[in-house]
């Protein structure tokens, strides 16, 4: 069996497993900004994961650029986690800024009509700039 999962994948919560599906890459930008690179699909099965990570960043850092430039894929259950992000960035007086970088992303925003509530940059740069 390869590392790739398919979509329509129930069995599993095991991260081995699910590491070939999501990936994140965290790089610091100072003391005060991370930006976290998404690399993959963010469904029911992925949310939980990226749920517990934005967590971890959004307590440490008072900007977070989410960087989904690399998301093949954005389920109602990513969309949610983004809206929790983004509620608990609110309730600590941080920052969550999107980098939808992709149609499949900007159109799952924009469906559901959630666009409009994230700080949005067209590029990790341009998130870090109007930061600074």
């Amino acid at each position: 069996m390869s590392g790739d999962l398919p979509a329509e994948h129930g069995g599993t919560n095991d991260p081995d497993e699910l590491g070939e599906v999501i990936r994140f890459d965290v790089v610091g930008h100072g003391a005060n900004a991370r930006v976290m690179h998404v690399v993959g699909e963010i469904d029911t099965l992925t949310a939980p994961i990226l749920r517990t990570r934005l967590e971890e960043q959004v307590a440490e850092v008072p900007l977070l650029v989410l960087d989904l430039s690399e998301v093949s894929f954005l389920g109602s259950a990513g969309l949610a986690v983004l809206v929790a992000a983004k509620d608990e960035a609110d309730r600590r007086r941080h920052t969550l800024r999107l980098v939808p970088g992709t149609r499949i992303v900007t159109r799952a925003l924009e469906a559901t009509g959630l666009l409009a509530l994230f700080d949005v940059a067209d590029g990790v740069p341009q998130a870090l700039e109007v930061a600074r």
